[in-house]
Parts: structure tokens; C-alpha cells; sequence
């Protein structure tokens, strides 16, 4: 017999997002949702719904997103969080407590959220995976990147923790932490491009926990610059 595999991808209009947009419609999935803050046409003839959702930082936000998925029993899901944000630069004692709470909101909150919301849609299904972005950073403390590197390490500990409640709904979670996404953005401060690490190579890492789903959980993949 064989499952319908569903697709849900958040952060759908960022240069990562954008990427994951056109690599999973490129892999064996039967239906995809693409929440985003702009919407976007699609060009592709398989089941897609673009889904608008301004501020991932509100649980009502989250919860409403949700309910365009409808579960059905039965069908596997898969769910690329591509959403972050970052800021940096300071040491902790000049740190505006703002822009902590910031990179709280955005790097950990929404993921939470999302796991949260996720989790109520998957508990009857045949089995699904989460895969969040994180950062390399947050495996290695440094100067000057306190607010985000925090931020990115809860998300770690969220990752796994939810590993371990997952298993007994065979929910896997998982998430990438690339060291620079390769990004316009990032490229106008990156002085040594080596550094950076592709967008599609992300994908990549994302789409392979969701090949193996049934046996990866609870990893935190670093992907250093000058790979692939």
C-alpha cells in the first residue's frame, strides 16, 4: 500500500526557503503547503497551496496556519522549518535585551510553535519527520554572537527534545546547522566564499532525514563551509 507523502515547508520566501521551494518539488512528495510572508506563484503541476502568515511569533498565527493542512490518516508528513534570523556584533554587556528577545522570538518561539502545532496534525498519521535550521555556531560558543547563538542552542535542545516524545507517534525530528548559508546578503560581508555553505546542500541534509525517518532522529548535522 502506498502512502501519500505531504510536504510543508515554512519560511517559503527566504533565500533558503526559495531554494527548498524548487528542491522538494523536484523530490517524490504528492501534495505540498508552502507557508510564506509573500506570496508567490508556483510553477508546477503538483498539488500545492501557498499559504500567507505574517508573524510566525503568534501562537493563534500558527495555529491557523495549521488548519489548511487536513489530516488524513494514513499519510506521512514532512516539515522543512526554514525560518531564522540573525544579529550579532555585540558582547553580551552591550546587547540590547530587544534584540535578545528577538533572536528568541524568531530562532526558538516559532519553532516551538511550530513543533507544538505539528505534532497535534501528525499523532494519527503513518508517520512523519520535522527538520529545523540551526546554525554551527550554536555547537561552539564565540564572542560578540551571544543573542543568536543562545537562541539556535535552545532550538537544539528542542530538537532533541521533541526526538524523544516523537517516538511514540513515529514523529522523527531533526535539524541542519550549516556554519554561513550562502546567501546575497552573506556574501557582502564574506570576505573567504569557502566559507559559505549552499542552500542546496541544506536541502540536501533536510531531504535525507526525511528518507530515513523511521530510524534518524534527534541529530543536530554541522555543515562547515567548503563542503560539496
Amino acid at each position: 500500500m502506498k502512502f501519500e507523502k505531504v510536504f510543508l515547508l515554512f519560511g517559503a520566501s527566504g533565500d533558503l526557503g526559495r531554494t527548498a521551494v524548487d528542491y522538494f518539488l523536484n523530490q517524490d512528495y504528492d501534495q505540498y503547503y508552502f507557508f510564506t510572508r509573500k506570496i508567490f506563484e508556483v510553477k508546477s503541476a503538483k498539488k500545492n497551496k501557498v499559504i500567507l502568515i505574517s508573524d510566525m511569533t503568534g501562537e493563534e498565527n500558527v495555529a491557523q496556519a495549521f488548519q489548511n493542512v487536513i489530516p488524513k490518516d494514513g499519510e506521512n508528513y514532512f516539515l522543512f522549518d526554514t525560518i531564522g534570523a540573525y544579529t550579532g556584533g555585540e558582547s553580551i554587556a552591550d546587547t540590547q535585551y530587544a534584540d535578545f528577545l528577538k533572536m528568541l522570538n524568531i530562532n526558538l518561539c516559532t519553532a516551538f510553535l511550530i513543533s507544538k502545532y505539528f505534532y497535534k496534525l501528525v499523532e494519527h498519521s503513518n508517520g512523519s519527520s520535522i527538520c529545523f535550521t540551526s546554525a554551527q555556531s550554536s555547537m561552539h560558543p564565540e564572542e560578540n554572537r551571544a543573542a543568536y547563538n543562545i537562541s539556535k542552542h535552545a532550538l537544539n535542545f528542542l530538537v532533541r527534545t521533541l526526538s524523544f516524545e516523537g517516538k511514540k507517534i513515529n514523529l522523527s525530528a531533526n535539524a541542519v546547522a550549516p556554519y554561513i548559508i550562502d546567501s546575497a546578503e552573506n556574501r557582502e560581508w564574506v570576505k573567504d566564499t569557502a566559507q559559505l555553505v549552499t542552500t542546496s546542500e541544506i536541502c540536501n541534509v533536510a531531504h535525507s532525514f526525511f528518507q530515513n525517518f523511521k530510524t534518524v532522529t534527534g541529530n543536530i548535522v554541522e555543515l562547515p563551509g567548503s563542503i560539496g
